[in-house]
């Protein structure tokens, strides 16, 4: 980074000369799209990504702070799914001419916001399905269909997506969750870059304790 130019979280293309990776909080209109700073998305409208998004099922979908999301990844919202609890699954109340209201939320299988943490890289091509939780520095392989919670720094690749590996040890992975390097201010960060990027991960962890205390 240059000495005269910090990160601008609000900046669309924060890649000079590259209009194809947006920071994504800048660009959401919808309310019930919550993104945190400095998390990108590889390619341009990123709510042309989130499916099936209907105002009357009322979900959100939240993304933490500084995510990795790469290109052709859609999130799939609650309004993809069907009644189930009837004999039939067929929307009628959508199609002109059928005599069906809209089916009361309590008849639909509504799974909730989904929620990714911060730090998570997802893979190109992958769909994240209603309700889903991502933990905080978990790691979505491409070509992945997630349709179950993630645990913070794991990894997770297939149809459907399987976890294959934790990414730390224990001890690792509770420190950085207590660290919560990304609720930091960009000084701190910037100090801390060092730190975030060293793969000697028991100086890692050392250093994260000294800090922690």
């Amino acid at each position: 980074m240059s000495d005269k130019l910090k990160p601008n979280p609000y900046q669309i293309f924060p890649i000079k000369g590259c209009d194809s990776v947006t920071y994504i909080k800048p660009t959401i209109k919808n309310p019930n799209v919550i993104v945190g700073e400095f998390s990108y998305f590889s390619d341009v409208d990123f709510e042309k990504h989130i499916t099936h998004f209907y105002d009357f099922n009322g979900d959100k979908l939240v993304i933490g702070k500084f995510c990795q999301i790469a290109s052709g990844v859609n999130f799939v919202m609650n309004g993809a799914n069907h009644q189930m609890n009837a004999v039939s699954t067929y929307p009628f109340y959508i199609f002109n001419g059928w005599n069906e209201k809209v089916p009361s939320v309590s008849d639909m299988p509504i799974k909730g916001d989904t929620v990714v943490g911060n730090d998570v890289w997802i893979g190109q091509n992958s769909t994240i399905l209603p309700g889903v939780h991502i933990g905080d520095g978990a790691i979505i392989g491409m070509n992945s269909v997630v349709g179950s919670d993630v645990e913070p720094y794991s990894i997770v690749v297939g149809n459907p997506a399987r976890q294959i590996r934790k990414r730390f040890d224990d001890e690792l992975i509770e420190l950085m969750l207590k660290f919560k390097w990304w609720d930091k201010s960009i000084d701190e960060i910037n100090a801390l870059i060092p730190i975030l990027t060293c793969s000697d991960l028991d100086k890692v962890k050392n250093k994260i304790k000294d800090l922690l205390n």
